[in-house]
């Protein structure tokens, strides 16, 4: 059965002689208000404990909230009790300001005031519904009512600032908000916005803040900006307000919103950690605040620890952040593609290489490491992976730089070896996979004994020619070899043959040291023409550079002999 896609009616467009937002850049950060504690606590299945709200009021502070929303208090005693909890026991800093919300009602006003006796700084953030849809169905009254409503809570709401005031010197401040504002005619939520301005003296000096919430996401974040434009082009007394927005996700756009908004001429938002709230959300700030970060825009947020804020956050709202939020996701920073993975790699070569001064990595429009985030998760090897990610996770874990020709041989390693695991392979079990394919390798031959002679004679002679003698255990079986060659692999690819070992042809060798000081040790990765004229790779480790050397071409040898048997792959064991 197709959907009834005809009962619903489109958002009526903006219209703007001309936009202005469009060639806009947002190079500063607006002034951020959380409503953590109040939108975003009202939202919860279980709404926090006082123990809790006071840890998240305080990892709110600590992340450089100015301005926090902590709760109705006309609504009911527990949202009272947090915030005389946070006057009484002087828990409030003197440079954050405290925001109470409330309904644009003479009692509930009057509760809130009672609420806030004793804080330095106040904002007093009253609201009335304005859409056409709640003047419709929920209030039935025209447009004069409606103002007349937030006329009056404007009112009293000035008058009892002044009372107080001239009693406690406290500071207060206004915000009004014509809820459902997204869906209300442009011209009648300026009008009432005006209205309330005057009615609590709005200056220049003293602006009231202006709160523009999509209480409902109910366009695409291009029609919200040109809502927020259209109203700040046609408020009178532009310069008597703060525009502040508040964006919800009901279309999955919040971010963008936000963002679009602060184009069109917005100075203030408001939203929650991981854009916790009613239905599918609020604005979610730390993907607003990093955005900006990954612009090189100072947020003024620091979410420098990004999994210490989300412990807090999961632990605090019983809700469980997606793997894939952006930056604090666990799977945020990971990579399964193949080419992905090899891209990364190259991207932290080239940072590692050129000392480069701006951050340039491939598909991390971030450092992790700006946010604590750690290098070795992001690449996460399965079956589907590409020769770059197994390499780029040595290189991290053990130091081991593989040569670009030798990172295919290993990718396919892995790959054989999540098939036959059935799963993703980690950071250990890929170490402990390269141990067991090169480092540990076994086979047919092993190197006993080893012993170089150099000779430098007449310059009419050869010069510098070497002589290896030795003994290499063929199947467990001890033999004395000898070869002669010019310089120690040439010599030892010669005394190889005394033992049927022929065929194998030296192509070229990588190596660097694993280890500082001077105990340091290297490690060499040789790569071998096999008989069949195919390519191995081995790797020797070893204090000396020589025979770090002569442990890769055994290592490179005893792998093709064990190819060439069908040796089974090796499955590395199940993670605990």
């Amino acid at each position: 059965m197709h959907q009834p896609v005809k009962k619903y009616i489109p958002f009526h467009q903006i219209h703007l002689e001309h936009r202005d937002w469009p060639d806009h850049v947002i190079d500063k950060a607006p002034v951020w208000c959380s409503v953590d504690l109040r939108d975003g606590n009202q939202a919860l299945v279980t709404p926090m404990q006082k123990h809790e709200k006071l840890r998240m009021f305080k990892t709110l502070i600590d992340i450089g909230f100015k301005e926090i929303e902590v709760g109705f208090p006309s609504a009911s005693e527990t949202e009272y009790d947090i915030i005389r909890t946070l006057i009484e026991k002087h828990l409030v800093p003197d440079d954050v300001t405290l925001q109470v919300l409330v309904q644009a009602r003479p009692e509930l006003i009057k509760k809130t005031f009672e609420a806030v006796k004793g804080a330095k700084n106040v904002i007093i953030h009253f609201y009335n519904s304005t859409s056409t849809l709640q003047r419709k169905i929920v209030f039935r009254k025209d447009m004069d009512g409606i103002v007349d409503i937030a006329v009056e809570g404007a009112k009293l709401i000035r008058r009892l600032t002044e009372e107080e005031v001239a009693r406690s010197g406290m500071n207060i401040r206004y915000e009004y908000s014509p809820e459902s504002y997204t869906g209300t005619e442009q011209d009648f939520a300026v009008r009432i916005c005006h209205e309330v301005m005057k009615a609590l003296g709005a200056t220049k000096e003293r602006p009231v803040i202006i709160n523009l919430p999509a209480t409902v996401e109910m366009c695409t974040p291009n029609t919200y900006a040109d809502q927020i434009e259209y109203f700040i082009k046609h408020l009178p007394d532009r310069e008597a307000a703060i525009i502040s927005l508040h964006p919800h996700n009901d279309r999955g756009t919040g971010v963008a919103c936000a963002e679009l908004g602060l184009l069109a001429g917005a100075e203030r938002i408001e939203g929650c950690l991981f854009g916790n709230g009613e239905r599918t959300g609020n604005l979610d700030i730390v993907t607003v605040a990093l955005n900006m970060y990954t612009q090189g825009v100072d947020p003024k947020l620091d979410f420098h620890d990004i999994l210490s804020v989300a412990k807090v956050y999961e632990e605090c709202t019983k809700m469980t952040i997606p793997p894939r939020q952006p930056y604090a996701g666990k799977l945020a920073f990971t990579a399964f593609s193949g080419s992905h993975q090899d891209a990364i790699k190259k991207g932290f070569d080239f940072m590692r290489d050129t000392g480069c001064e701006y951050w340039e990595v491939p598909y991390l429009p971030i450092n992790p490491a700006d946010i604590n985030r750690q290098y070795e998760p992001i690449i996460r090897i399965n079956s589907q992976s590409g020769k770059g990610g197994a390499a780029f996770v040595l290189e991290q874990a053990k130091g081991y730089r593989m040569p670009k020709a030798m990172q295919p041989e290993f990718g396919d390693v892995v790959k054989a070896a999540a098939d036959a695991y059935g799963d993703e392979l980690d950071e250990q079990q890929i170490v402990d996979l390269f141990q067991h394919e090169f480092i540990d390798c076994t086979g047919k031959y092993k190197l006993l004994e080893r012993r170089f002679d150099y000779s430098d004679e007449d310059a009419q002679k050869e010069a510098n020619r070497t002589t290896f003698t030795g003994e290499i255990a063929v199947d467990g079986v001890a033999c004395e070899v000898e070869g002669e060659g010019n310089g120690p692999i040439d010599a030892f690819f010669q005394a190889l043959k005394q033992v049927g070992i022929t065929g194998y042809k030296f192509i070229d060798y990588d190596e660097h040291a694993i280890t500082g000081g001077s105990n340091s040790r290297a490690i060499c990765y040789i790569h071998l023409q096999k008989p069949d004229g195919g390519s191995i790779y081995g790797v020797g480790i070893h204090n000396g550079i020589v025979v770090a050397s002569l442990l890769g071409i055994i290592c490179a040898i005893n792998r093709a002999e064990n190819q060439k048997a069908g040796r089974q792959v090796f499955v590395p064991e199940r993670k605990k």
